[in-house]
């Protein structure tokens, strides 16, 4: 097999597997599932600024309460209180960036495709590796590597941080599809192996 064409295939798996994360995300709004805006959000975002101020960062909630580099016995009593801590406050986690940061949409979208790409180019090249002759099977090989996929990242984040279950459910379902648009492409354009 030569590596033109796996790399032809990967290319194209990656454009389609792009193609189709375009239609679950605008057409069929699979991004958007389980998402929701915050009631009443100026009070809300002023309370943010005011209390984190220009610290950019990953926060939990609530938190342990024991500031910067705690040690391991501190953390270990904290985590012995957690649930008395979850049973009277919300609990979450926030992504924040102080006022000031643009949304530049093609930049994201560039790095969207690009992931997208590497992770076909990736795919492909692990079928290359294979003696998978069939179309189904190396359809199928491309597709449990997807599933695969979705699973590491979207299943911790739902265990972990709480995310919705129908996001979860519908994040995965994007990129399962879209490994599966992607071993489609790659089964018709890799050769058979000999």
């Amino acid at each position: 097999m030569t590596a033109t064409r796996v790399f032809l295939a990967g290319i194209l798996g990656g454009i389609v597997m792009f193609i189709w994360s375009f239609i679950g995300h605008d057409v069929l709004e699979l991004g958007e599932v389980g998402v929701q805006e915050i009631p009443n959000e100026q009070a809300v975002l002023s309370a943010l600024q005011s209390s984190i101020g220009d610290k950019s960062g990953f926060y939990f909630f609530p938190g342990f309460g024991l500031g910067d580099n705690p040690s391991r016995d501190a953390r270990k009593q904290a985590m012995a209180h957690m649930n008395e801590k979850l049973a009277t406050n919300p609990s979450g986690i926030l992504v924040y960036h102080p006022p000031g940061r643009q949304f530049q949409f093609g930049k994201l979208l560039g790095v969207e495709f690009v992931t997208e790409l590497i992770a076909a180019l990736l795919a492909v090249f692990l079928l290359a590796q294979t003696r998978i002759g069939s179309f189904a099977g190396r359809v199928g090989f491309v597709l449990v590597t997807g599933i695969l996929v979705a699973i590491m990242t979207n299943v911790q984040y739902w265990n972990w941080y709480g995310f919705p279950g129908n996001y979860t459910a519908a994040y995965m379902l994007n990129e399962v599809i879209g490994f599966l648009c992607a071993g489609i492409v790659a089964a018709l354009v890799l050769p058979k192996p000999t």
